[in-house]
């Protein structure tokens, strides 16, 4: 199997993982607060890498380590709890859709200033051809409130936080193992991740009320899934797929929305329809082969 096939697999499994963690934060808000589900997501995922990056980590270069220390923070430790503190500040959720569509063009952009990337006119094109289908997919659904504003400059934030994950791994971590790049950069959050738990007072939980419980055990199991296991495979992706089109994987997560609204009864819409063609057509486009280097 060729490293398209392989890229395009991995773009799916990914934008299904990612875009299924709505269904668990809906049901376990009642429980949990915004920052300690996040906490404990990753958590979850540092204790279970843990032991595989003790062996791991002896296959690093030295001169590498700070940068995968630096990949965990960029890519998953800030973006966690930016998001959290927008969202319980009431940032619009359409303007908050829209705004975390900006990953590709950030990846772009940064490149350029920053790393000197080439990137083809078609992975350029696919980016924004795919934000313009994401603009049109939520400005149908919702209209945007533009109150929090301040608060929302969070999630460009966090946006420019992936971005910046996206271009150190792919200039300065290319040649490292993906799994090793996983398993040591996320067991490095156990402890600020703790801290946070500790902050947030997360043994005072009644665990003996079965939705805790429930929530509890359901965001753990995703943090192993949807973080450490997915993390993996985003790097993987990286390697293979490029950095524009691994950075796109946020423009799959609305065609999971659309299976689980399918299977929630929810009404689809023609323009609904065309604007996730739109993505699609974008997505493909970022997904030819094209440069992007150095």
């Amino acid at each position: 199997m060729n490293n398209k096939a392989i890229s395009w697999i991995i773009f799916i499994l990914l934008s299904f993982i990612w875009g299924s963690p709505f269904i668990i934060m809906k049901l376990s808000k009642e429980s949990l607060p915004p920052l300690m589900m996040t906490a404990l997501l990753i958590f979850s995922a540092g204790i279970v890498l843990l032991p595989f990056a003790f062996f791991h980590i002896s296959k690093i270069p030295k001169n590498k380590i700070g940068f995968i220390i630096i990949a965990g923070i960029f890519g998953n430790l800030l973006p966690a709890f930016l998001y959290p503190v927008a969202i319980s500040n009431n940032v619009d959720s359409a303007l908050a859709g829209i705004l975390n569509a900006l990953t590709p063009i950030f990846v772009i952009i940064l490149g350029l200033l920053f790393f000197k990337t080439r990137v083809s006119s078609s992975k350029a094109t696919g980016a924004l051809i795919g934000f313009a289908g994401m603009c049109l997919l939520t400005l149908m659904e919702r209209t945007v409130n533009f109150q929090n504003t301040g608060y929302a400059l969070l999630i460009v934030l966090a946006t420019v936080s992936y971005a910046v994950n996206i271009l150190l791994v792919g200039h300065f971590l290319k040649e490292q193992n993906p799994i090793h790049i996983t398993t040591v950069s996320i067991s490095f959050l156990v402890i600020p991740s703790a801290i946070i738990l500790w902050q947030q007072d997360f043994s005072a939980l009644d665990f003996h009320s079965s939705e805790v419980l429930w929530s509890v055990t359901a965001i753990a199991l995703f943090g192993i899934a949807g973080t450490a296991i997915a993390t993996g495979l985003f790097y993987i992706l990286l390697k293979k797929g490029g950095g524009v089109f691994a950075s796109m994987i946020i423009y799959g997560t609305p065609f999971v929305a659309l299976f689980w609204g399918f299977i929630d009864h929810e009404k689809i819409t023609a323009l609904r329809i065309v604007s996730l063609l739109i993505i699609l057509a974008g997505v493909y486009l970022a997904s030819r082969n094209g440069s992007e280097n150095n």
